[in-house]
């Protein structure tokens, strides 16, 4: 049976395409999330634990049009998605956008890493799918042109197999020769080297123009070594130079679980992406020990830097989150990396800190898992790179208010200031954010941001306002402390949006 996005692969309910759909005209663009081309900003909010259809935990994504043109929702029973939504699929656990085939309209990426494919007479359980969701002028979900892979339809010299978790991760953008790249991460995949199979060391499935490649520890120049349990694809990040894959299982000398971070150009050498260097806390001039646990690389997030002696963004910034990380007797207190990484592979340290460095807000304590989630940006790419254009929010989902536990909490920082405590703020609910801070809210581990705002998530709250879950936008200077324009809440209920949810406002 054929379609006009392709062949539907009956066994699996996934679409694959044939050619790339025909450029839209009127889509306009011109902002990094637009879905409907209209030149307005819209926004993607996922609750990848949602009931669809009777069935829980399949998960769904909302994206809510700006300018009021309405919400779309998006689940794997929306038409022309051509799969079947199952329980504990969790559809949206991961998402990414950008304009895949250049027609000026977004393209939603949603990663589904739970999704059980019958392959061969088998269930391959939780082997994981990928969908690609085209905007259009008139929205995006039901009527989209919409491209769905498991590992093997998008890559064919890959194997599909129980428990890859491919699409545990997405990021997608445009190289700086303007051809869209998606890197899709693969945590769960078992690696083979001379006859030895290695369970979850992990890789990354590489895609840029018609190129599709995966990408391992065991390829030419790729930083680290093959191991069992590395989940190489567990994080990834990037800009249109660069992009930074990490493995926070790495081990490092007889230090398990330590991690690591591999840096790669986008400039492709042999058919791979160019690998630049890999970096840990063995790496020198990086803060820090590697000790068992740290989980260095758990969240990455990399944006654009232009030095002064540039006309353009020649380098990038990279924050690496290490929740793990014991400070003094304080264990899982977690700690951050920020690094400055150049067309060289040069990685220069430009902080390094935790809740117990010199003027940082807080003390280190037993399980704030500091760096659970971290998000860079650069609010302004169009001048040279300074502490005034570079923002860095850190999730700190374990911590403590003053009366209530395991609330959560965002802490943000201008990483290029000389002292990374004289400008940092913490956000919780109720002193930054809106709402009431509620135990086990875990404020902290729905991040992500964009040029102008701060998103942060409480998908998880229980609190009797809040118990489907929620979403913030603030603009950065609010999120610094530098006006006070107001920040966006969406809930369900609220501005459109249909009455349900399990855990709302999941981003990231």
């Amino acid at each position: 049976m054929a379609t006009a996005a392709g062949v539907i692969l009956a066994a699996t309910g996934i679409v694959t395409l044939g050619s790339p759909p025909a450029s839209a005209a009127t889509c306009t663009g011109g902002t990094s999330s637009d879905f409907n081309g209209d030149g307005v900003t819209d926004t993607v909010i996922a609750d990848p634990d949602a009931t669809v259809n009777g069935v829980k935990n399949a998960g769904l994504v909302r994206v809510v049009l700006g300018g009021g043109k309405g919400v779309s929702e998006i689940s794997q029973a929306t038409p022309g998605m051509n799969a079947t939504p199952e329980t504990s699929d969790h559809f949206g656990f991961s998402r990414t956008s950008y304009d895949a085939d250049g027609d000026g309209c977004t393209d939603l990426v949603v990663g589904t890493p739970f999704e059980d494919v019958a392959q061969s007479g088998k269930q391959l359980v939780d082997a994981g799918a990928v969908y690609v969701i085209h905007g259009s002028p008139t929205g995006i979900g039901a009527g989209s042109t919409i491209e769905g892979y498991t590992q093997t339809q998008l890559d064919p010299t890959t194997s599909t197999e129980a428990y890859d978790w491919f699409g545990y991760t997405v990021r997608a953008g445009t190289t700086s020769t303007n051809k869209p790249y998606l890197v899709v991460g693969v945590p769960g995949e078992d690696v083979t080297v001379d006859g030895t199979t290695h369970v979850d060391a992990g890789c990354i499935e590489y895609v840029q123009g018609t190129t599709v490649v995966p990408v391992n520890e065991d390829d030419p120049g790729v930083p680290g070594t093959v191991e069992g349990n590395d989940r190489f694809g567990y994080s990834v990040g990037g800009t249109n130079r660069y992009f930074a894959v990490g493995s926070p299982g790495e081990a490092i000398g007889d230090q398990e679980f330590a991690g690591g971070v591999a840096i790669f150009s986008h400039t492709l050498s042999g058919g791979l992406p160019t690998p630049l260097v890999g970096i840990d806390q063995d790496t020198a001039g990086i803060g820090g020990v590697p000790e068992t646990g740290d989980g260095f690389g758990t969240s990455i997030s990399m944006t654009n830097y232009r030095p002064s002696d540039q006309t353009y963004n020649s380098d990038a910034i990279l924050a690496i989150g290490i929740p793990g990380e014991d400070v003094g007797t304080a264990a899982d207190a977690g700690s951050v990396e920020v690094v400055r990484v150049q067309p060289s592979g040069t990685v220069t340290q430009v902080t390094s800190f935790d809740a117990g460095s010199t003027d940082v807000d807080g003390n280190p304590v037993p399980g704030d898992f500091m760096g659970q989630r971290v998000t860079i940006a650069n609010t302004d790419t169009s001048v040279v790179t300074s502490a005034a254009n570079i923002r860095l929010a850190v999730g700190v989902p374990g911590k403590d208010t003053a009366t209530v536990k395991d609330a959560g909490a965002i802490q943000v920082f201008r990483p290029l200031d000389t002292a990374i405590g004289a400008n940092d703020r913490i956000l919780t609910r109720g002193s930054g954010l809106p709402g009431t801070a509620t135990a086990r809210d875990y404020v902290g581990m729905a991040l992500a941001s964009g040029t102008t705002n701060l998103y942060v998530g409480v998908p998880f709250s229980k609190a009797a306002d809040s118990s489907k879950g929620t979403l913030y936008v603030l603009p950065w200077t609010d999120a610094d402390g530098t006006t006070s324009t107001g920040t966006k809440t969406y809930l369900p209920g609220q501005d459109g949006l249909p009455d349900a949810g399990e855990a709302f406002g999941t981003v990231g």
